[in-house]
């Protein structure tokens, strides 16, 4: 008489399975489980597919990931590790999201936290603006500007006008003398002699 190998039929796939195969179940008879591993896996996967699909929510399908990459869960793209900050505090070492995503939500971040602005509120400010910077009226719009005061923010300028605005370091007095300058109007002094100065009538 051949000697029976020790094992188990899964009432799942119906494969006679080692014990191995089986998770521990205290309340069964023999101490395991009536599905192995593997059909156990499954069932909770399809489970867990239907309660989120029931709230309406979306589940990721599983990726192939071959060595040396990982599967950003914001992009869903699976990118090799030299596309990946590090992290030590993280299982595997590396980030949750891959650097293209991080960079975006750092700038989300900066936007929020420096002007209390969503991109979705910061594009809507460009296009009332007509997609150009509101000083020049022809460089596209790139750059948030906001009062350094009462940080309001007053819209979105070309990089050219931010800058000159932080040159000017908002001072409306400066910004006027120099339209003046630029127009032609004598607003200074002029030297009569050396040393004796004419001021503007």
């Amino acid at each position: 008489m051949a000697e029976e190998t020790p094992g188990k039929r899964c009432t799942g796939c119906r494969r006679e399975l080692p014990f191995a195969e089986f998770a521990r179940d205290k309340n069964r008879r023999d101490g395991l489980q009536v599905r192995c591993r593997e059909c156990v896996a499954e069932y909770s996967a399809a489970h867990y597919r239907r309660r989120q699909e029931s709230k309406g929510k979306s589940v990721r399908e599983k990726a192939d990931v071959p060595a040396g990459h990982k599967l950003c869960q914001t992009c869903g793209e699976v990118r090799p590790y030299s596309e990946w900050h590090r992290n030590a505090t993280a299982p595997d070492g590396l980030s949750t999201r891959c650097k293209a995503c991080r960079a975006v939500r750092g700038r989300q971040d900066h936007l929020k936290r420096q002007y209390g602005l969503t991109e979705a509120e910061r594009d809507e400010l460009i296009a009332s603006q007509g997609g150009v910077c509101c000083i020049c009226l022809s460089a596209p719009a790139a750059h948030v500007d906001h009062c350094h005061n009462t940080g309001r923010v007053r819209g979105v300028l070309c990089f050219s006008c931010n800058a000159a605005l932080g040159q000017f370091k908002d001072r409306p007095d400066a910004i006027r003398r120099a339209a003046a300058y630029v127009e032609g109007s004598p607003w200074k002094p002029t030297l009569v002699a050396p040393g004796v100065y004419r001021l503007p009538s």
